[in-house]
């Protein structure tokens, strides 16, 4: 089955070029396009995607709400990739706080589109570029230090994160860690409990929000 996209963009040439660099790909299906943040829930509800590739910044509902009610109201959400003009933009990093599963830059070459979309789809690393871990450490927080004390991480479960945070897939941690897939998979769901974090992306906030991991 294809990777299923939803597109949502107050710019129609950005949508009509995001649709035209999927759509050249075997598995993944553009399955409709929203003008802003505010049609993404009934379009939601109604098409069922796999991913949401959605503008950060938008007129009426901008994608950080527009993510927040997604996750809020619909059972068993699309996975959410925020696409943006600035990588630094402290937007991109609300709209990750509020689980936001990935980001894309508009000026990404053809090729990282359509990673991004697999990759957000798969749910198994992060798009976290560095410009975003810096914001993150400068969001730091006495709650996430506590956080993270809380959390009494095991040594493995600690290296994992670290490798986590550096957007490493399980296969890739497995493979540093010289263990297998299944045992990266028990770790991992194992520091998302211990955080009480919804997904890798929260976990990873986390991390970098209470200094445990440090921006490189």
């Amino acid at each position: 089955m294809p990777v299923t996209v939803l597109l949502v963009d107050d710019e129609p040439l950005v949508r009509a070029g995001l649709r035209a660099v999927l759509e050249a790909q075997p598995d993944i299906k553009v399955v409709g396009e929203a003008a802003d943040g505010a049609a993404v829930i009934p379009l939601v509800h109604k098409l069922r995607p796999d991913v949401v590739a959605m503008d950060v910044r938008m007129p009426l509902m901008d994608g950080i709400e527009a993510t927040r009610v997604v996750l809020r109201t619909v059972s068993d959400p699309p996975k959410i990739l925020v696409v943006t003009t600035f990588e630094n933009d402290e937007y991109v990093y609300e709209a990750l706080r509020a689980g936001a599963d990935g980001f894309l830059l508009k000026r990404a070459r053809p090729a990282e589109i359509v990673h991004a979309v697999r990759l957000v789809a798969e749910g198994e690393s992060l798009l976290f570029p560095a410009a975003v871990r810096r914001l993150a450490a400068e969001y730091g927080t006495s709650k996430a230090k506590a956080v993270m004390k809380r959390a009494s991480l095991t040594e493995r479960e600690a290296a994992v994160l670290r490798l986590m945070a550096r957007g490493l897939s399980n296969a890739e941690i497995a493979a540093k860690l010289v263990v297998g897939v299944e045992t990266v998979k028990t770790h991992v769901s194992a520091v998302l409990a211990k955080l009480g974090a919804r997904d890798r992306t929260q976990a990873v906030i986390a991390a970098y929000e209470s200094g445990f991991v440090a921006p490189s």
